[in-house]
């Protein structure tokens, strides 16, 4: 989760502070809004991720969805909480507790089944703020992976690094 993770920062850190609520239709999700649901979600998941179930009585998952205005080190303060609570449960487990029984929900569901589920729903909506800092970025943006057209010195560049190791 450590590659969603800074996949998500980088989008954070290039897109322009005054457009973090920007959203490109009503429908759509702001920078903001991602950012307060994926921390949201992560403290409801991930506190007592193993005694107690994954829906926190005290979260309001629709308050994730409506606008609010912080200032730019607030809204990465806030994406930083939700991930430390995740990293910190995740380093606690043991491997036998990977096939215990945990609930989202009143679901049942292993550990294993639970930590997947997770991955996709993060990836899912980091793969949304990618796209959002992309439109937004317009002609400045700047890939956060591999560049278009350099597949090929990538891949070169891998392999001579990997050579380089085993020498």
């Amino acid at each position: 989760m450590q590659a969603q993770k800074s996949l998500g920062d980088k989008a954070i850190l290039r897109i322009p502070a005054e457009k973090i609520n920007w959203r490109f239709n009503p429908e759509s999700n702001s920078m903001a809004v991602l950012i307060c649901h994926l921390s949201g979600n992560m403290l409801s998941r991930w506190t007592h991720f193993l005694t107690t179930d994954g829906e926190k009585d005290g979260r309001n998952r629709d308050h994730e969805f409506e606008e609010q205005y912080y200032n730019k080190t607030e809204w990465i303060q806030i994406w930083e909480k939700g991930w430390t609570c995740l990293f910190t449960a995740l380093g606690e487990l043991k491997p036998e507790d990977l096939t215990k029984t945990v609930y989202i929900r009143k679901e049942p569901m292993t550990v294993t089944v639970a930590i997947i589920r997770q991955l996709a729903h993060y990836s899912y909506h980091i793969g949304q703020m990618v796209f959002l800092t992309k439109m937004i970025c317009g002609e400045d943006w700047v890939s956060l992976s591999i560049p278009r057209g350099e597949s090929e010195s990538y891949n070169l560049t891998k392999e001579e690094e990997a050579r380089s190791k085993h020498i």
